[in-house]
């Protein structure tokens, strides 16, 4: 059996490093050939990455860098063409909802090569948001719907995607970070930092509407005012940062502006934080796994399930709702959460089992 895994950003790494293992395990006289589009590429966030999960170096590099939604997906497609021509895959499996998700999906199909999508099944119902089109598109014409969380089950039929095609199977994400487990806690991130374990709030934040907009000025005073109640460590992409020059950030005791993290560092920090303020998807999971409090900075969802698991409050696109935060933490005290469903750390193995049927 031939394999291609097309990645290109880094949670969606995360995603696709056990599905990898767990196949070539299962299938290793099998050919599994890995593509990283570039869509996200630097050191921090790729290389540095790869090396910690122990994923194998990629044997094709498209180096689409950054661009407009149509120039990405368009770049990604072009490059990817030629790839799979020469792979000759019987299967193409992509993670996730970035735009590389996109086009390899159209690209696959357009060749007549079966696809799979693993993280299948999310809706946030909110069309302005560039990865509802992905996910919609990549389980429309996936052969294989690889899901995570049972409220995937219903978006899917009602979108007229028969049962047949839908594989319950759980989180791969958390057996990134149950097999990691031991190494991030032992990191001791948060000594490194200055940080008490279970006293600071982590920080991050990458999604356009707060970060390219007038609302990054008034999040950042927000944060500097939490910051006056507990210590705030924030993880700035070098864009994000550039945004934020002349915002004062740098002046508030107890907001702390730190480089891009690798991910084992990222996940120490993560795993003794008390509390959490994220944009991302990702994020919302793994807080709910290691049962941190977590708080949403926007209007929706596609991960029901963190919230409903009772460790995700969504906030709202609202910057002055952070100061809620402290508050929200007295109340919800130290009641133990338990995960959803199947996020145990052997989705992958699942994968496995049917694709190697």
């Amino acid at each position: 059996m031939r394999i291609v895994y097309v990645v290109g950003t880094r949670p969606n790494f995360v995603k696709t490093a056990p599905v990898i293992g767990a196949l070539r395990a299962r299938l290793p006289a099998g050919r599994h050939a890995i593509v990283h589009t570039g869509q996200h590429y630097d050191r921090l966030m790729s290389e540095v990455f790869l090396e910690e999960l122990g994923v194998p170096a990629p044997d094709h590099m498209l180096e689409v860098g950054s661009g407009s939604h149509a120039v990405q997906t368009a770049r990604t497609m072009e490059r990817l063409e030629p790839v799979l021509l020469e792979e000759r895959p019987d299967l193409v499996i992509v993670p996730g909802d970035v735009n590389s998700t996109l086009a390899a999906t159209l690209t696959a199909v357009k060749l007549q090569i079966p696809v799979a999508h693993v993280e299948s099944g999310l809706r946030s119902f909110d069309m302005t948001m560039p990865e509802e089109a992905n996910r919609i598109v990549a389980d429309r014409f996936s052969e294989y719907l690889f899901l995570h969380s049972e409220e995937a089950i219903e978006n899917l039929r009602a979108e007229g995607i028969p049962d047949q095609r839908m594989h319950f199977v759980g989180n791969t994400m958390i057996d990134t970070l149950v097999a990691l487990e031991g190494r991030f806690r032992a990191a001791g991130a948060a000594a490194q930092h200055g940080l008490t374990p279970g006293e600071y709030a982590l920080v991050t934040l990458h999604r356009p509407a707060l970060v390219d907009g007038p609302l990054l000025g008034e999040t950042v005073a927000q944060l500097a005012a939490l910051a006056a109640q507990m210590p705030v460590v924030f993880p700035v992409h070098p864009r994000t940062r550039k945004m934020m020059e002349g915002e004062g950030a740098g002046e508030h005791p107890g907001l702390s502006l730190i480089e891009p993290l690798g991910y084992l560092d990222f996940l120490s920090l993560l795993a003794d934080a008390g509390a959490v303020l994220t944009d991302s998807g990702g994020i919302q999971e793994e807080t709910t796994y290691l049962g941190i409090p977590c708080f949403t900075l926007r209007d929706n969802t596609e991960r029901p399930v963190t919230i409903s698991a009772g460790t995700n409050t969504l906030l709202g696109l609202d910057p002055a709702a952070i100061a809620g935060i402290p508050a929200a933490l007295d109340a919800r005290g130290n009641a133990p959460s338990e995960p959803p469903p199947l996020w145990d750390g052997h989705a992958a193995e699942r994968i496995a089992d049917v694709l190697a049927d």
